[in-house]
């Protein structure tokens, strides 16, 4: 008997140990960065910042967008999405001069943080051109996030 005992609290070790972690979505605002892949007019990766504000299902977002010298003045992106369970759909667009794109990126969470993934159709003087963007974003720790906000259960 102790040995059947032992296989079902070994079973249920590595059963908690080898399960990822579900995210907690909190409503909160999440910060991180997104690395999108070179354009024919840019000189290499963009690597920006961008922020997302979750309230109940809702999304919201910001995205720097800064296609040539570091010094000059970015522009934002800026969308909505949905959140369901631990997932996170997000899609939004940005616009400067002729240049604008249409922007679609999706996520999981595990903890408190998201890995995003998705594309960006640029239009260009007539041309279209489809990037990859990859990403992470944070919220902070329960501790740290505003009072009187509907939160889910303890850390």
């Amino acid at each position: 008997m102790v040995r059947g005992g032992r296989a079902v609290l070994a079973a249920a070790m590595m059963m908690a140990t080898g399960t990822p972690v579900a995210g907690q979505v909190l409503d909160a605002t999440y910060r991180g960065t997104m690395v999108c892949e070179k354009l024919p007019f840019t000189s290499g990766q963009m690597r920006e910042a961008i922020e997302v504000t979750i309230s109940g299902d809702a999304a919201r977002y910001t995205h720097v967008v800064r296609l040539r010298n570091a010094a000059v003045e970015a522009t934002v992106e800026q969308g909505t999405g949905t959140v369901s369970g631990t997932k996170i759909d997000l899609q939004g667009s940005w616009k400067g001069g002729s240049q604008q794109y249409e922007a679609r990126y999706s996520g999981s969470f595990v903890r408190r943080s998201a890995k995003l993934k998705g594309t960006q159709s640029w239009t260009d003087g007539g041309k279209t051109v489809t990037r990859a963007c990859t990403g992470a974003i944070k919220r902070p720790f329960k501790p740290f996030l505003p009072r009187g906000k509907k939160l889910a259960a303890a850390e």
